[in-house]
């Protein structure tokens, strides 16, 4: 029997791609290291939908429950719509309905990659926007309401329980960076509290929780300012823990920092389950002519192996979710690699022959 049971949901567009590439990197892993992964694939996404008219398969939401982590490429298709006009999107209700309200969303500039900003110390950005998943505005998908066609609402929310978890994961993750060796020992709350009650609300709870974290430096920002300094000065950013909308946006502009969504990587964290994916979309525009960028994927799935090994207490999974993330940092510092989104000629192929050349 396997170790572990994953459940892998490739998706739509690209993210079949890029969830091929990870099978091959998390076999050469599995026999490195000594464990077993068992990886059930499951249908889902816009495709799915548009022939089925669901948008998952029947089972697969309960084996995402049941699995001891998730996997996802992509899913949804711009002309693929729900009912109420949004897109296909079964991740969004397994973060509400598994409770996963860590959003990790690293931005690391790695080496011999096209620089896009001036000064040199860019070259060192290594942060992470941490983003609540689960509520702020994005608490009111599906419940929004539009009044005689003059108007429409959404509601922000914000919970001390939530907003507690989130914050205690982020002083922790702070700490577990700094004993990497990365990251700076230091959480900055971002917020519009100057404007917002439930902004006020939520970094009064981070002033609480910082305070009986007392060893981790707390700073606190408002969201535009920070916005600023991202541009600025992103390598003075350590984590940077904020509201769900916030979060959808901020680190989409850090991925712009580090080269494109095809360098950004997520988790999605809750106290039992987590979801792991590429932050960068299904990208229909170049789906099927591989030439997509697997990194996201690659550190995606590092990040699954070190919270599977520090979940199960295996120390075999937290030390192949290193050597997976060493290796893509290798390839790119040999200068192996330069990914046809970054204005080389590497095709999905050729990045992952370079990064399963690294691991051996």
């Amino acid at each position: 029997m396997a170790d572990y049971q994953i459940a892998v949901f490739p998706g739509d567009g690209i993210g079949v791609e890029v969830m091929d590439a990870a099978m091959a990197i998390l076999e050469k892993v599995e026999s490195r290291f000594g464990f077993s992964l068992s990886k059930e694939a499951w249908d889902g996404g816009a495709t799915y939908y548009r022939e089925t008219g669901k948008d998952l398969a029947p089972g697969a939401f309960e084996a995402a429950r049941a699995a001891d982590a998730i996997l996802f490429g992509a899913m949804g298709l711009p002309d693929v719509r729900l009912p109420d006009g949004t897109e296909v999107a079964p991740h969004l209700d397994m973060r509400r309905e598994f409770r996963l309200f860590a959003g990790v969303r690293p931005a690391r500039k790695y080496p011999n990659t096209p620089s896009l900003l001036s000064d040199p110390r860019a070259e060192t950005t290594d942060l992470i926007v941490l983003r609540e998943s689960t509520e702020g505005l994005f608490a009111s998908r599906g419940r929004g309401t539009i009044e005689g066609g003059r108007v429409a609402r959404d509601t922000m929310e914000i919970t001390r329980e939530t907003s507690e978890d989130l914050f205690d994961f982020a002083f922790n993750l702070a700490r577990r960076r700094a004993d990497k060796g990365r990251g700076q020992r230091r959480v900055t709350c971002v917020d519009k509290s100057n404007v917002f009650v439930s902004m006020a609300f939520f970094r009064s709870i981070f002033d609480e929780r910082a305070a009986l974290n007392a060893d981790v430096e707390a700073t606190r920002a408002y969201v535009d300012a920070a916005a600023l300094d991202l541009i600025r000065k992103p390598w003075t950013a350590d984590i940077l823990v904020m509201e769900n909308m916030f979060g959808d946006i901020l680190s989409d502009l850090c991925g712009g920092l580090v080269g494109g969504m095809g360098m950004a990587p997520c988790a999605e964290i809750g106290k039992k389950h987590a979801l792991f994916q590429p932050a960068h979309g299904t990208a229909p525009d170049i789906a099927g002519k591989g030439i997509s960028n697997p990194t996201a994927m690659f550190v995606s799935t590092a990040m699954m192996l070190d919270w599977l090994g520090e979940m199960a207490g295996d120390q075999r999974l937290v030390e192949a979710g290193e050597a997976v993330d060493q290796a893509v940092w290798q390839a790119y510092a040999d200068g192996a690699i330069l990914p046809i989104e970054l204005g080389g000629k590497s095709d999905n192929g050729d990045v992952t022959r370079a990064v399963l050349a690294v691991l051996g």
